[in-house]
């Protein structure tokens, strides 16, 4: 016979206050019965596993997560020693999920015999807060360096292209090739100094954006030119309200994410290569930057995903810092602008990745009250 499930939010197992405690925890809580079967969970635990409580209600915990992970150990020693146990730093992996770095506790819970409760904590926002932070300070330390090259550099360099313009129109045949080599070099030396000009701080102007047009557009333009041998999804939530920010920078955002999933697919000659364009609405994430003065809710999902080889691990951690790539002829500034333009909005970057998928998620904030959406909205 069935046991009748046991709910954090009942009234007769907590104490209304209590449960209503549970339900707002930012961490995901579930409770497992002596099968290690989902008896309740909390909505933080819903969002983290994929699944809604009705789904999970009842199902096994090995149908998520293989049955020879460590936390099956953890289990059982909380309930062979009655005390709680944590562990930290653990990947767990699922249909729906794939977590790095979590912290998991487990204890006994005397109302539901042989019960355990797990509370999970993901890290993830956190570390990529932290490593943002450390992005626009590197971000600052490019802006100056530009600051100078620009008056230091940029000066000379036309200096240098007139004069190599002028051997090319006056010298032999033999000769103008090295001449026309000089002032190509001159252009990307210059090039390379507007890019990182760009790293300057400059604030940007927001409005309403329907971030469906911009992933359209992006989509376009790539299918239209560098991407026309690549598959692209799209997964839209339609109900998704609009994002608070720049059009423009959003565009050079995804476009040039879009870009590295298909130079990733092509340089590795990928069989039916795809990316993927996600949107979806997140509850519970919510950062305050530092300056900012009040949190800022982030409920705006946008994922951009390939089927590539996947980012060497050597420089996953470092993947944003500037002049970081694994390109021969990348200058390594570009996911340093994408991470410095998230965070110009207020946003989050994050990178999960493995071979066959690479993911890159934008945590963006929605248009405060009282903002006019976009048109056709």
């Amino acid at each position: 016979m069935k046991a009748k499930p046991f709910s954090l939010g009942r009234a007769s197992a907590l104490q209304p206050d209590a449960a209503a405690v549970l339900s707002g925890l930012p961490v995901a809580v579930a409770v497992l019965d002596a099968e290690n079967r989902f008896r309740s969970v909390n909505p933080a635990a819903e969002q983290f596993l994929g699944l809604s409580a009705v789904q999970l209600d009842g199902k096994p915990l090995a149908e998520l997560i293989a049955a020879d992970h460590p936390i099956f150990l953890l289990i059982e020693q909380v309930r062979r020693t009655e005390l709680s146990v944590a562990d930290y730093d653990m990947d767990l992996e699922g249909p729906r999920f794939s977590k790095h770095g979590i912290t998991v506790q487990g204890t006994r819970l005397a109302e539901l015999p042989d019960a355990v409760v797990l509370v999970l904590q993901d890290a993830s926002t956190a570390r990529s807060l932290d490593r943002q932070l450390s992005f626009r300070g590197a971000a600052r330390s490019v802006s100056g360096m530009a600051a100078i090259l620009a008056h230091e550099v940029k000066n000379p360099l036309s200096g240098i292209r007139g004069a190599a313009q002028l051997l090319e129109a006056s010298v032999g045949a033999a000769d103008r090739d090295l001449a026309v080599l000089i002032r190509d070099e001159a252009d990307r030396i210059r090039a390379l100094v507007d890019r990182m000009e760009m790293f300057g701080e400059k604030p940007i102007a927001r409005e309403a954006v329907n971030i469906h047009r911009v992933l359209e557009h992006v989509r376009r333009l790539a299918q239209t030119g560098f991407a026309a041998a690549v598959r692209f999804q799209e997964l839209y939530d339609p109900s998704l309200p609009a994002v608070w920010g720049n059009r423009d920078q959003l565009v050079q955002v995804l476009l040039n994410l879009v870009k590295n999933a298909t130079e990733a697919i092509v340089d590795a000659n990928v069989e039916a290569g795809e990316i993927t364009l996600m949107s979806g609405y997140q509850h519970g994430v919510r950062v305050a930057l530092p300056g900012s003065g009040r949190a800022q809710q982030l409920p705006i999902l946008v994922v951009v995903r390939d089927n590539g080889p996947g980012i060497r691990e050597d420089i996953r951690r470092d993947l944003f810092e500037p002049f970081v790539t694994s390109r021969a002829s990348g200058s390594g500034l570009g996911l340093a602008l994408v991470a410095k333009i998230v965070g110009d909005h207020g946003g989050l970057i994050e990178v999960e990745s493995r071979p066959g998928r690479t993911e890159f998620r934008l945590h963006l904030p929605m248009i405060p009250e009282g903002i006019r959406p976009p048109d056709n909205e």
